[in-house]
């Protein structure tokens, strides 16, 4: 197992296994890198924004809602859960209904600059501990086309998507520049996830650039930086 106490708290349970609480096929793949115990369960939550709620909020408020959701009879069991909110001038952008709304998000974007907030939160439901960190990216979108929209829209790679597009799919390749975390634009910012587990104290023996790097071709320019309590 590629983790190790540091700082134990008295308080803190013995781990035996992190539970995500996603049906996200590419949280699913990258919380393997970290190579930890690990499960995956599902938690049934409202994911539509409060009137007047900033986006970073939203992404924060049900990563929480959705670890709170979901349930573990094992005390070594903790619960790890993400939210993932498109932030365009402040109007959220979550995912797309239907293939028009696919289609009118990404004429929004297009050429556009962007913030992606994802949220995270661990949580042990014995002694209720929880723990929130949150990263920001900003994200500038290229000039593609009405037709390559179609054609993405047509494979229907956007429909689980926030903001309606993978910043990591071959094909489409919407994405001109990211500024700060690559993997919190897919969704499942690694570093912060290092962060919560440390201040549980628990820490990963591998290094969170080092996999953006070898999984996602991005080489980090500021690990760390952008992660918010």
């Amino acid at each position: 197992m590629k983790i190790r106490r540091v700082n134990w708290p008295e308080d803190t349970v013995d781990f035996t296994q992190l539970l995500l609480t996603s049906q996200s096929p590419r949280r699913r793949e990258m919380l393997t890198w970290l190579g930890l115990p690990a499960g995956l369960t599902h938690a049934d939550v409202d994911e539509t924004p409060r009137d007047g709620e900033r986006p970073s909020t939203t992404a924060t408020r049900l990563a929480v809602a959705k670890v709170h959701a979901a349930e573990s009879a094992d005390d070594g069991v903790w619960i790890l859960g993400a939210d993932t909110v498109v932030d365009l001038g402040g109007v959220s952008l979550g995912k797309p209904a239907d293939p028009a709304e696919a289609r009118a998000m990404l004429r929004q974007l297009r050429e556009r600059a962007h913030a992606v907030h994802t949220g995270v939160a661990l949580y042990h439901p014995r002694t209720r501990r929880l723990c929130t960190r949150r990263v920001t990216s900003t994200v500038q979108m290229r000039a593609y086309t009405d037709a390559e929209i179609e054609a993405y829209v047509h494979s229907r790679d956007p429909m689980d998507k926030a903001g309606a597009y993978a910043i990591q799919n071959g094909v489409f390749r919407p994405v001109a520049h990211v500024d700060r975390c690559y993997a919190n634009v897919v969704g499942f910012p690694l570093c912060a996830i290092a962060a919560l587990l440390e201040a549980w104290g628990l820490a990963l023996s591998v290094n969170i650039p080092a996999l953006c790097l070898a999984h996602f071709d991005y080489r980090c320019p500021r690990p760390d930086v952008g992660i918010s309590l």
